[in-house]
């Protein structure tokens, strides 16, 4: 027979089956129920089948971090502390613009790009791109499950507020010709939508038609337009344009093709020839006439030249005095960004592979890579990368050295490629020492150099360091450690970006910003009056000499500093065993 169930059970269907007890968080309402109804706050999904015990929406997540990086934020979090009794956890992010620290807020628009997506998130991770520049956001994080859609309540959502930083302007999204010569073009555009700051400059990319990868020029403007002249006639060009700012480069300009105008075709009659001709003849003759009369007038001054006296050329009339070139501190630009801009090479990130790391410091990390820019070969570089989470500060630190390396060209002075600066990852491409530091090389083939070997490595660091003294630049920190060997063991001198304070402890080392410098490769003056000269590079260039003659040991060995001072300062120290 069959007997009706009694309050807290219930059975889906008549017969002679046994009674079931009502599923968690639900009741039966009445004595022989075919279903058990949930309790109140917690619902049955559709799918849920009547044995299925009730469940409710999730809690908020937990531990929602937000991390900002120019225009882009990364949202992380943890799944909520009460699930609701379900598995079927997924997150929705709802993003709001926000005017002013407590202004109203509203939906951010559709330009946002969310990074995998915005809704239904599987994992607890989250990049959002896009965003405006020095703007408020508030980013609402919800957890949902199977049964949020059938609850009447609000839903619990952990909040974010972040305001982003200075970023690079939008793309200049309007160029247009203004005019056309047979060697120039003249162009017009609009400033970018977004600037996202004051532009400083406009850069225009120019090429000949389908010979972007053999080579291209570029040009700068502190304008919205710019005459590129130098062209050649009849000829089609490709140009870009992309608005600067000192956050960096936006995006180049869609592309806009010119056709240079056809050169003039000039006729002249005969007698029009003649006249020229004889113009021409009557010109040459006059000029050899004045020669020589100059000649025999002013030859004996000859006599009276001092033998040591630089000769002046004369080129055009003009007296043309030896040029002399001279290093300029990046640090002394108002804008420091400047100085990367102006001495270094930007390059594409697109145009470097890197392949495995080689080193690291604080700064960030040293790879081995490969760089192929249009129209020469693929050449192995070493990439020093600047750690992620870097400052304003820190970045501009990192590429100040860059800006000095790359004013520097010599066969023993390592060489700059060039640097990214427009990308996520900021980097610095140099030449690739393949022996790298010359003091860990020296003692890993200890006693394997004939004498001649060890003075021709020398040689070359000291014609690197005679090269940086006639430009006016003092190096300070010249040791072996800062000296790179390639496989052809040439020798050239590196580290050129710290900046260097003494402290007052006789046993500290210099503090810089990017380690310590110890003080056993310091000159006394140095160490007494916080003074850097060429002459102080001397010095330090005598240790390096001890250095490469001892096979990259310790100077002074276990001595302290502050004994390492005292016999600085009286000139001594003991000869390495090979020393010549």
């Amino acid at each position: 027979s069959s007997a009706a169930c009694q309050l807290g059970f219930y059975k889906s269907a008549p017969g002679d089956q046994l009674c079931a007890k009502c599923p968690l968080h639900s009741h039966s309402e009445s004595r022989a129920a075919r279903v058990c109804r949930c309790d109140s706050s917690f619902y049955r999904a559709v799918q849920d089948p009547p044995s299925a015990a009730c469940t409710r929406p999730p809690s908020a997540p937990v531990n929602l971090i937000s991390s900002v990086n120019g225009t882009s934020v990364t949202l992380e979090w943890g799944p909520p502390l009460d699930k609701g009794g379900r598995a079927d956890i997924v997150y929705n992010v709802v993003c709001r613009r926000c005017v002013g620290d407590a202004g109203p807020c509203e939906a951010c628009g559709s330009g946002i790009r969310f990074v995998p997506q915005q809704m239904s998130l599987v994992q607890g991770v989250l990049t959002v791109t896009n965003l405006l520049a020095h703007t408020n956001y508030s980013f609402w994080v919800e957890a949902v499950n199977g049964v949020s859609d059938l609850s009447l309540e609000s839903r619990r959502a952990a909040v974010a507020n972040i305001t982003t930083n200075q970023a690079a302007p939008s793309q200049v999204v309007v160029v247009r010709q203004e005019s056309t010569g047979q060697n120039s073009v003249t162009l017009l555009w609009q400033e970018p939508d977004q600037p996202n700051g004051i532009i400083l400059e406009y850069e225009i990319k120019y090429y000949e038609k389908d010979k972007e990868m053999q080579s291209y020029s570029t040009l700068k403007s502190k304008g919205t337009t710019a005459t590129i002249s130098g062209l050649k006639p009849a000829t089609r060009y490709i140009f870009q344009v992309r608005a600067r700012t000192s956050a960096g480069c936006g995006r180049f300009s869609q592309t806009v093709e010119v056709e240079t105008g056809k050169p003039v075709s000039l006729r002249y009659d005969t007698m029009t020839i003649v006249w020229i001709c004889l113009t021409l003849i009557t010109g040459l003759v006059a000029l050899l006439v004045v020669l020589i009369c100059k000649k025999r007038h002013c030859g004996y001054s000859k006599a009276f030249q001092d033998s040591d006296e630089e000769k002046m050329h004369y080129q055009n009339g003009q007296v043309k005095f030896p040029e002399s070139k001279f290093y300029v501190d990046p640090h002394t630009y108002e804008d420091p960004c400047q100085a990367v801009h102006e001495f270094t090479r930007e390059i594409e990130a697109s145009r470097i592979k890197i392949e495995k790391v080689i080193g690291s410091g604080e700064s960030g990390e040293v790879c081995y890579g490969r760089l192929k820019l249009p129209g020469k070969r693929e050449i192995p570089v070493a990439i020093k990368a600047l750690k992620a989470g870097y400052t304003e500060k820190q970045r501009r630190d990192f590429l100040s050295e860059a800006s000095i390396m790359a004013q520097f060209d010599h066969p023993n002075v390592i060489h700059l490629e060039g640097v990214v600066t427009r990308s996520k990852l900021v980097m610095i491409v140099t030449e690739y020492m393949e022996n790298g530091s010359l003091d860990t090389f020296l003692r890993k083939n200890d006693g394997q150099f004939t004498i001649i070997q060890l003075v021709g490595m020398l040689r070359g660091i000291g014609a690197g360091m005679r090269y940086l003294s006639d430009l006016g630049y003092v190096h300070r920190d010249l040791a072996a450690r800062n000296i790179l060997v390639n496989s052809n063991l040439v020798c050239k001198v590196s580290d050129f970006g710290l900046s260097r304070i003494l402290e007052d402890d006789p046993d500290a080392a210099y503090t810089t910003t990017g380690g310590k410098i110890p003080i056993r490769w310091t000159a006394p003056e140095a160490i007494a009056y916080r003074k850097f000269s060429s002459a102080s590079d001397v010095w330090s260039y005598g240790i390096v000499m001890w250095e490469v003659l001892a096979y990259g040991e310790r100077p002074y060995w276990n001595m302290t500093n502050r004994d390492v001072s005292g016999r600085g300062a009286a000139g001594r120290q003991v000869f390495p065993s090979s020393c010549p």
